[in-house]
């Protein structure tokens, strides 16, 4: 029999408590995008979004390829109408991939991003767009359609 000091019981204690709150959270909450992984080509060419339109599911997690065919720099922001509002002041000039669903993509390159649609979102729709100065009034702008 193997005999533990009382302060080498209270870490196994705390440690197997700390595993067994891990395991009910993971099965108690379900994050956004639980369903299947989705790759959709978004070109960007004449400063338009080619789709205009996409849809995808509630629940879906969308991988964007996001093609910048035009000799100018693009971005490509997804999201409901507080997000566009927030670009459309232009605070933020670049877009790395930090947030889900913003991506700059320079003239004649590739980039990526992955966006989760919530589950339960049947019937939401949000847009796309591109904020750079001039871009979004041209008509470079979009909506994906969830459910």
């Amino acid at each position: 029999m193997v005999r533990m000091r009382p302060w080498q019981l209270a870490l196994v204690l705390v440690a197997c408590g700390a595993a067994a709150l891990v395991a009910v959270r993971a099965t108690a909450v379900q994050p956004a995008g639980d369903g299947p992984e989705r790759t959709v080509v978004v070109t960007m060419h004449h400063s338009r979004f080619e789709p205009a339109t996409i849809r995808v599911e509630a629940g879906q997690r969308v991988r964007f390829v996001l093609r910048n065919t035009d000799p100018i720099d693009h971005e490509f922001i997804l999201g409901d109408d507080a997000v566009q509002r927030r670009h459309e002041q232009g605070r933020e000039r670049h877009h790395h991939g930090e947030v889900p669903g913003e991506r700059s993509v320079a003239a004649g390159q590739e980039a990526t991003t992955t966006y989760a649609f919530p589950a339960g979102r049947d019937g939401r729709e949000l847009e796309f767009a591109c904020h750079l100065p001039g871009h979004y009034a041209y008509g470079m702008h979009g909506v994906v359609r969830v459910g």
